[in-house]
C-alpha cells in the first residue's frame, strides 16, 4: 500500500510517498515559492534528485506537479496506486484528540480554529483541498500537530488568567510537534523492548522551532509550547518564555505597535536575537568556539531553559526513565546535547562522550550507570502520518 504524506505550507508542499506497512521511503520532494514565476519542484527516488524551475501559480498546480512527476519517472504506474493522503495539520483547537478522516465537517472545524495558527492552518486547508481535486476517490486524513497534547490534565493546559478567556476565546496550551514527540515516544519503547504505558519520557524536539514534552505512559501530561509555537524554551529566532511586561514596555520604549513586538519575539529572538550572530546553531557554535561570547550565552541561556524544563516534568511525573533528543538540532549537535546533560547531573544523568558523537541515528548516549538512559532518535513525522491514515483507513 502506497501512501502520501503532505506538509502544505503558505508556498510550499513537502510530501513524502511512503509503502506501508513497510514504513520504507518511495519518494519525497517538496515544491517552493508556489505563487512565483519561477517555482522550484524537486524530487528524490531511487538515489536520484531531479529538480526543475517553473511557473506554479497555485497549490493545485503544484499537487499535479508533483503526481505527474511520480507517473514520469516511473515511480508509479497510475494515481490509483495511492491508497490515500495524510495531511499535517498545525491546529485542531480542543476539537480533535486524534487524528480523523476529512470530510465537510472536519474541514469546517480546520477553519474554524485558524485564527489560533493564521500562518498555517490556511495553507494547510488549501493543501487538503488540492490533492481533493487530484484524487477525489481517495480517502484523506488530518493529522494534528495539537492532537497528542490533548491528553493534558486542565490544571497543566489553564492559563492563570480571566476564566471566560478560556470559554470565548479558547485561550489555553495546546502545544505542538505533538505527532513528532507522538512518534519519538513509542519509537523509545520499541528500542528498549519494553511496553511505552511503562515509560515517563522526555522528549527534547530540538530544531529552528523547539519544544520539550513530558510523555507519561504514552500520553502528553505536559509541554512548553503553549497556546501558540512561541512559548517554552529559546529557538532559533523565537524568546520562548518572557515577562509579558516586556511587550508594552517596548511597545512604549521604541514606539512600536503590539504586532510589531510581537514580530520581534518570534522573528528577530532566540539564537539570533541573543548572539547577533545567526539563528542556526552551527552557526551560533562556531562563533562560540571562536571567542564569541554572545554566541555562547545563547547556547548556555538555551541549555538552562531546556533544564528548568526537564526539572519541572520530573517532578510532575514522580520521575523520568528516558530523555531523548531529536529534530535538526537534537539528532545532530553533539555539543548542543552535551550542554544540556551537563545541566541534569542532579537527576543522576551521566552522559556518554563517546557515543555522543553521533549524527541522525538511534543510539543510547548515557552511560550504563546513568539514573536516567539519554537517548538520539530521529524523528519521523511523515511515518506517523502514514501509520494515522493507514489505521483511520482500517477502521473505516
Amino acid at each position: 500500500m502506497k501512501i502520501m504524506a503532505v506538509n502544505a505550507g503558505s508556498s510550499s508542499l513537502k510530501f513524502q510517498l511512503l509503502k506501508m506497512p513497510e514504513e520504507t521511503e518511495i519518494a519525497s520532494g517538496v515544491v517552493e515559492r508556489i505563487g512565483l514565476p519561477e517555482a522550484i519542484s524537486t524530487i528524490k527516488f531511487n538515489g536520484k534528485k531531479e529538480t526543475a524551475t517553473l511557473e506554479i501559480p497555485d497549490h493545485t498546480v503544484a499537487v499535479k506537479n508533483v503526481l505527474e512527476n511520480l507517473v514520469t519517472f516511473k515511480i508509479v504506474d497510475s494515481y490509483d496506486e495511492i491508497a490515500g493522503v495524510g495531511h499535517r495539520v498545525v491546529h485542531g483547537g480542543e476539537k480533535f484528540a486524534d487524528s480523523v478522516l476529512i470530510n465537510e465537517e472536519v474541514m469546517e472545524a480546520i477553519e474554524e480554529v485558524s485564527d489560533l495558527a493564521p500562518l498555517h492552518n490556511p495553507a494547510n486547508l488549501t493543501g487538503i483541498r488540492a490533492f481533493q481535486e487530484a484524487l477525489p476517490d481517495k480517502p484523506q486524513t488530518a493529522v494534528f500537530d495539537t492532537a497528542f497534547h490533548q491528553s493534558m490534565e486542565k490544571e497543566s493546559f489553564i492559563y492563570p488568567t480571566p476564566y471566560e478567556w478560556y470559554e470565548k476565546y479558547g485561550v489555553r496550551k495546546y502545544g505542538f510537534h505533538g505527532t513528532s514527540h507522538k512518534y519519538v515516544s513509542n519509537r523509545v519503547a520499541d528500542i528498549l523492548g519494553k511496553d511505552v504505558s511503562d515509560l515517563k519520557t522526555i522528549v527534547l524536539h530540538i530544531g529552528n522551532g523547539a519544544s520539550i514534552c513530558a510523555v507519561d505512559g504514552g500520553k502528553s501530561v505536559d509541554t512548553s509550547m503553549g497556546f501558540t509555537p512561541l512559548a517554552g524554551i529559546a529557538m532559533g529566532t523565537r524568546s520562548g518564555d518572557i515577562d509579558p511586561a516586556i511587550i508594552e514596555y517596548i511597545s512604549g520604549k521604541e514606539n512600536k505597535s503590539v504586532q510589531e513586538v510581537m514580530s520581534d519575539l518570534n522573528k528577530r529572538s532566540g539564537y539570533l536575537g541573543m548572539s547577533g550572530v545567526s539563528s542556526d546553531s552551527r552557526d551560533l557554535w562556531e562563533a562560540a568556539y571562536n571567542g564569541d561570547e554572545k554566541a555562547m550565552l545563547a547556547v548556555n541561556k538555551q541549555a538552562k531553559m531546556v533544564a528548568d524544563y526537564i526539572g519541572s516534568y520530573f517532578v510532575s511525573m514522580g520521575g523520568v526513565d528516558v530523555i531523548v533528543f531529536t529534530a535538526g538540532v537534537g539528532e545532530n549537535a553533539a555539543n548542543t546535547r552535551e550542554v544540556i546533560a551537563q545541566r541534569l547531573s542532579a537527576l543522576g544523568v551521566e552522559l556518554d562522550e563517546d557515543a555522543n558523537e553521533t549524527r541522525g541515528e538511534e543510539r543510547i548516549i548515557s552511560t550504563k550507570d546513568s539514573k536516567v538512559i539519554l537517548m538520539v532518535v530521529p524523528t519521523n513525522e511523515e511515518v506517523m502520518i502514514a501509520r494515522d491514515t493507514v489505521r483511520l483507513m482500517d477502521e473505516q
